[in-house]
């Protein structure tokens, strides 16, 4: 990505705006932009979001397991970070990484996300998406959520809310971290700061020679002339 894609001086007012909104708020919007969610109700997706929050939030800490690789070219992609469970690995994107803790720097936000702390929380964030993918903490988010899709007599079984889990681990990354605000808000901020890439222009096509159309037989009249 280039640098003037990095230069672009963000509104102070909508960061003002941004930072104005409650933790509980970004994960509003998360739900209502994921799909699957379109016209629900706000006050269910506000629900949702804060008791994914919440449960992210007392998940107990613990090491992250899987191995941590870095990579170039997270802003291009819109990507921090990300986790694959095959192979069990973290993929932190350096640049994204940079970008976010520069934004926190300028934007006089230090209390909220210390030096370094956009690292520490891009691998806890990854490490709560593989607890959420293996093992019991999936169920349980489910069990949080309350989302229940089929009752038969005394058993529930409740359905997986899209983006949930998302919440649950920035969450959890701002706890275990000790973070003043959900990375939400930070991610957010830097979405608004940067101008999107330039379109790459559509690689110019051949044209195809025309094909030759069948010339029609010529009609004749009942009486044998050519008409």
């Amino acid at each position: 990505m280039t640098a003037s894609v990095l230069t672009r001086t963000p509104d102070p007012a909508a960061l003002r705006r941004l930072a104005g909104l409650d933790d509980v708020e970004f994960g509003v919007r998360l739900l209502a932009g994921t799909p699957t969610h379109e016209g629900r109700d706000p006050a269910l997706l506000r629900q949702w979001a804060r008791a994914a929050a919440e449960f992210g939030a007392a998940l107990e800490p613990v090491a992250c397991a899987a191995d941590v690789v870095e990579s170039d070219g997270g802003l291009e992609m819109g990507l921090l970070a990300r986790y694959t469970s095959r192979p069990d690995a973290i993929e932190l994107f350096t640049d994204t990484i940079a970008a976010a803790d520069g934004l926190a720097e300028r934007l006089g936000w230090r209390d909220w996300y210390p030096a370094g702390s956009v690292r520490a929380a891009a691998v806890a964030h990854e490490a709560a998406h593989a607890r959420l993918h293996h093992g019991p903490a999936k169920a349980e988010l489910r069990r949080a959520l309350g989302h229940v899709v089929l009752r038969l007599g005394s058993r529930r079984w409740y359905g997986h809310v899209a983006g949930a889990d998302e919440i649950a681990a920035h969450a959890y990354a701002r706890t275990v971290c000790g973070l003043g605000r959900s990375p939400l808000l930070l991610t957010a901020a830097l979405a608004e700061s940067l101008t999107p890439p330039p379109a790459r222009p559509s690689p110019a096509r051949t044209p195809k020679p025309a094909t030759p159309q069948p010339r029609s037989p010529r009609r004749r009249t009942p009486h044998g002339r050519e008409k």
